[in-house]
């Protein structure tokens, strides 16, 4: 089984820990299903600075097979953050620097690589909505993390993405569970099609359009003490769908009932374990001086 990040990669710099480590949310979808026992590689476009380097050499340590990725001109993203009671707090960005400025368009020997994967995994910070379309062509499955913000839960946001898209993920801690079985509903009702909402402590929710399954977390029981909730919810989707690859999903195959259940229980276990690892995967090294030149755009929502 082979799974495929297509997007965005960043460091993230903890301020209180003066640490940056690598990360970004297609990024670490891969490293996690190669963590599960995928074969795994990332695709997308590194700065030719001295933290897309680090980005590229930190991965590729990973096992996740980084050669197709392009490196271009200009700084790499950069997001900053501290750690409040184990939970990750983010405080700003660069906007994703090159990486989302200049994403990769998929020409005709990209979407050979790409179509050698059983899945790929993109997202709202990779700047590849418009890639979307050619990936529909494919026999690969492909998933997408709408995150936790309204701007990409508008009906022209949501009628840009699922139509493409097998499964889409979108983070509903704020929401209660109606609110949040609305919302797969819509995403299913505008082409995904499966929807998955992650709750947090509340568990979380799978949609196809025929059956709703919820499943509760698996919740921490100080048998280790926590480390930072960083890449809790990339590690669900990682852990749900490694879990239905190996049950069988497939373009022409949708998961049935028992799969799902199965699905969103795999997903919690390897959210609850990535509590324990600092930051998205580790590999982090004291922060130097900055290299981020443009503008910072202040956050207070959850990434």
């Amino acid at each position: 089984m082979r799974v495929l990040g297509f997007g965005d990669n960043i460091v993230d710099r903890f301020v209180d820990r003066g640490i940056d480590y690598p990360g970004g949310n297609c990024v670490n979808v891969a490293v996690y299903a190669r963590r599960l026992g995928m074969q795994a590689a990332y695709l997308g476009v590194f700065g030719d600075d001295d933290l897309g380097r680090f980005l590229r050499e930190a991965i590729a340590d990973t096992g996740v097979a980084v050669d197709r990725c392009a490196v271009r001109h200009g700084e790499s993203g950069v997001s900053t953050l501290r750690v409040d009671a184990g939970d990750r707090v983010f405080l700003g960005w660069n906007g994703g620097g090159v990486t989302v400025r200049e994403p990769l368009v998929l020409d005709s020997g990209l979407l050979d690589y790409v179509s050698s994967f059983d899945l790929v995994h993109s997202s709202v910070y990779s700047g590849s909505e418009g890639e979307l379309p050619k990936l529909a062509g494919l026999d690969t499955l492909t998933t997408f993390d709408l995150s936790s913000e309204q701007e990409y839960r508008t009906p022209g946001y949501l009628d840009r993405v699922c139509p493409y898209a097998d499964l889409v993920l979108l983070s509903c801690s704020h929401l209660d569970e109606a609110a949040t079985r609305d919302l797969l509903a819509e995403a299913v009702g505008r082409g995904a099609g499966l929807a998955l909402a992650t709750r947090g402590a509340e568990g979380a929710v799978a949609h196809d359009g025929r059956e709703t399954v919820v499943a509760p977390a698996r919740p921490l029981n100080g048998e280790r003490p926590l480390v930072d909730t960083m890449g809790c919810g990339d590690a669900f989707l990682a852990g749900f769908v490694v879990s239905l690859l190996r049950a069988g999903w497939r373009t022409s195959t949708p998961p049935g009932r028992h799969q799902l259940e199965r699905a969103l229980h795999d997903g919690a276990d390897a959210a609850h374990d990535q509590c324990f690892t600092e930051a998205a995967f580790g590999r982090g090294r004291p922060t130097r001086r900055p290299s981020v030149s443009s503008m910072w755009t202040a956050v207070d929502h959850e990434k």
